[in-house]
């Protein structure tokens, strides 16, 4: 026995001199991310993050991720400038600051907010400041495949549970809070709650026209995703999605359908959509549509693979002239959309149309669009005008029957032009043209130059400071290094599902890239959980070499040697959900807080070395709330100027010992209130009580051993022993 404690002390040893390996650290666009070889010595870790002469401070502990090989965490809400991210072990609930190890400064910038979207807008779109930063008083939810169905949450006043559910509370009309959708993960079709909209998928509704949702949906990390549905938003103001993969979706990627204004869709994956019933529908319909009066988007920053339909834009219910902005898109081997448009106005400019089969940019019905510096390369009729130009050059309108629209080009560039490529302008014909080539950006279009069906000539929107927003255009020829680069359109790091196209046979192609839709059909994320959480699902966890994953627990320890001096450790057990209300918020969005103020006046309390000094107050109307799939241990920690606190659990009341409450609970949603007097709440945490011991084989025996409680514990041949709330054994 002695010399078994002995091995087991010198492995701790050694293992405590450890620090993490950090395998790479960057910023990117108002985010930054870090990445990390686990340890098997440490049953959790704590991120922190610190901007260029500030403290650090800790990042939600959703943030951090397993996966088979590495551990990640993504910082996003971040103001342009240089940071630095810190990993933190934790063993017992104790952080190990002696090694902890820091990145270098990592740069991180401003999103490109150039476009329609924010014109005359001073509102940051969405959940966001035009800063970057959360604006205040912002409610977070972090949506995983395990809890998309059933988490619950108060918005605007209103207790749900789901995630179609938690927007739907919006559509009520009662309120405008910020609401920020973290995705993590990939949701699947059959993990939601519900669906708004039978043809899309999840629905985004406003009470009426142009209400103003404050909504982001944004992926965290590059493989956040939606698999086997779209969006549908209508009657929105103030949406905006990002940062998101969405892969065979139903009819639409993105439909925004109806009285929708200052919406932003930027850095999304657009892969195959599910095949429609018309011959065009062979990879779905639409990848992003907007129609139905909407108008004040920006849609820039996007990776289309191979789409059908890129995007409508504009039908026929359009009150006035709109304004839409298509910019930094990566227009790659789709056919045709780039965009169609009816009756809008639109700015179309520094998009790389890659291998594009049929056509780039398509106007209809008296629309006006500007076709500004971007980079086309084997694009066979680059643009078109309904009725005449190179669209009638068959004999016959190859896109419409509609009447024309005008399009004014500037500064784009043709490369690799195939025998088939065609583009008129009107210096080659003055009436059969297919765009107004400009010599300069701000030369207008004179009057004379018309429409062949309709009449329609052009507004020249883009010369007047009233309906033009300021940008800086890149010069064509540096759009497809940008728009592939490490800023450019798509994911972070473009995305975890990485196609390269065959240009000699793909560029011409209009049929579906049958491997392209293999791999898209058979994508499986990598992501195992998050860490010192459950696994998102039991193929997922126990087994796994990564040091923090445990089938049993879900709570990560499994390992060799977790614990110190006899060997014995809570496996992570202090580290579950954790919540604490600095910046007068609720840390983890694990827990949803409904009408609940703070203070800083009740002193403080510390807690595994970390000392808190922001409390809740707990009144009458207070209530914090959570959902959890299993039984799981509740610790609340209070300060209190009553000499014999209660505080309500499930409206149970609890005495407050020594500032503590204890309690195990059962799966399902848990709600915390007051008793009768005020109390001031510093510190939660939900945790599954398991503690694990990894062993080697040749120190295993019939022999008794104990662990620190001085419990007896026979040992197996070998395997790891489990200790389940303290009272029993179990061994796997």
């Amino acid at each position: 026995m002695k010399r078994f404690f002995f091995i087991l002390t010198a492995i701790i040893c050694l293992t405590s001199s450890m620090q993490a390996q950090i395998l790479e650290a960057k910023g990117w666009k108002e985010s930054a991310y870090i990445t990390w070889q686990m340890d098997e010595a440490y049953d959790n870790y704590h991120v922190y993050c610190a901007a260029e002469g500030q403290d650090f401070m800790q990042i939600d502990q959703a943030l951090l991720r397993r996966y088979q090989d590495f551990a990640r965490a993504d910082v996003p809400g971040l103001k342009a400038g240089n940071y630095r991210l810190k990993i933190v072990p934790v063993n017992d609930g104790q952080e190990l600051s002696e090694q902890a190890i820091e990145s270098e400064s990592l740069s991180v910038v401003a999103h490109d907010r150039s476009g329609y979207a924010h014109f005359k807008y001073n509102e940051g779109i969405g959940a966001y400041n035009n800063d970057g930063s959360l604006k205040a008083n912002a409610q977070v939810f972090y949506i995983t495949p395990e809890n998309a169905k059933n988490i619950s949450g108060t918005v605007d006043g209103i207790a749900c549970t789901g995630f179609q559910a938690l927007v739907n509370a919006r559509q009520k009309g009662k309120g405008s809070t910020p609401l920020c959708f973290r995705i993590i993960g990939c949701i699947e079709a059959d993990d939601m709650d519900a669906f708004g909209s039978s043809s899309e998928g999840l629905q985004i509704k406003g009470k009426k026209a142009h209400y103003p949702m404050n909504i982001t949906i944004e992926g965290i990390g590059n493989d956040a995703c939606i698999n086997g549905f779209g969006m549908l938003l209508r009657n929105c103001a103030s949406v905006e999605v990002r940062n998101l993969g969405i892969l065979n979706f139903m009819d639409d990627g993105i439909s925004i359908d109806s009285d929708n204004s200052h919406c932003w869709v930027h850095h999304i994956d657009f892969f195959y959509g599910q095949a429609g019933g018309d011959s065009d529908q062979a990879k779905g319909d639409g990848s992003l549509d907007c129609k139905g009066d909407s108008q004040f988007m920006t849609f820039s920053y996007n990776h289309f693979w191979d789409s059908g339909k890129m995007a409508l834009c504009g039908m026929t219910s359009e009150s006035g002239e709109n304004f839409i902005s298509y910019h930094h898109n990566w227009f790659d081997h789709s056919d045709s959309r780039h965009p169609r448009v009816r009756t809008m106005t639109v700015h179309v400019w520094n998009n790389y149309f890659d291998g594009v089969a049929k056509y780039g940019v398509g106007a209809t019905m008296g629309s006006n669009v500007f076709v500004e510096a971007n980079y086309y390369r084997n694009v066979n009729k680059p643009m078109l005008i309904s009725l005449q130009g190179s669209d009638i050059s068959g004999g016959k309108g190859t896109f419409s029957g509609e009447q024309g629209g005008m399009i004014k080009a500037f500064g784009n560039v043709f490369a690799e032009k195939s025998g088939n490529f065609k583009f008129v302008p009107h210096t080659q014909s003055a009436t059969q043209f297919d765009a107004y080539d400009a010599t300069s950006r701000n030369e207008q279009v004179p009057a004379e130059y018309k429409t062949i069906s309709g009449g329609h000539s052009y507004n020249n929107f883009d010369t007047d400071p009233e309906k033009i927003y300021t940008y800086e255009a890149l010069a064509a020829e540096e759009v497809p290094a940008y728009v592939t680069g490490f800023y450019g359109a798509g994911r972070l790091q473009h995305g975890d599902l990485q196609w390269t196209f065959d240009n000699a046979k793909d560029d011409a192609a209009y049929d579906v890239n049958s491997a392209l839709k293999s791999a898209v059909n058979n994508y499986q994320s990598t992501l195992l959980g998050l860490i010192g959480e459950a696994d998102f699902s039991p193929e997922s966890g126990g087994g796994s070499d990564d040091g923090n994953s445990n089938e049993d627990d879900g709570n990560g320890g499994s390992g060799d040697n977790n614990g110190s001096d006899g060997g014995s450790s809570d496996g992570g057990a202090q580290q579950g959900y954790e919540c604490h209300f600095s910046n007068n918020k609720v840390s983890n969005s694990f827990y949803t807080l409904s009408n609940g103020n703070f203070t800083n006046s009740k002193g403080s309390v510390t807690v595994n070395g970390v000392t808190y000094s922001n409390a809740l107050k707990m009144e009458s109307s207070t209530v914090l709330s959570f959902n959890i799939n299993s039984p799981m241990s509740l610790k609340m920690i209070f300060t209190s100027t009553h000499s014999t606190p209660k505080v309500k659990v499930d409206g149970k009341d609890y005495d407050i010992v020594n500032g503590e409450v204890n309690l195990e609970l059962s799966a399902g949603e848990h709600k915390i209130t007051k008793n009768t007097s005020n109390t001031f709440l510093f510190y939660v945490n939900l945790y599954s009580n398991t503690t694990a011991l990894s062993l080697l084989e040749s120190d295993l025996g019939s022999l008794p051993y104990y662990d620190l409680q001085g419990r007896s514990i026979s040992l197996p041949k070998s395997g790891q022993i489990y200790l389940q709330n303290g009272k029993k054994v179990l061994l796997k």
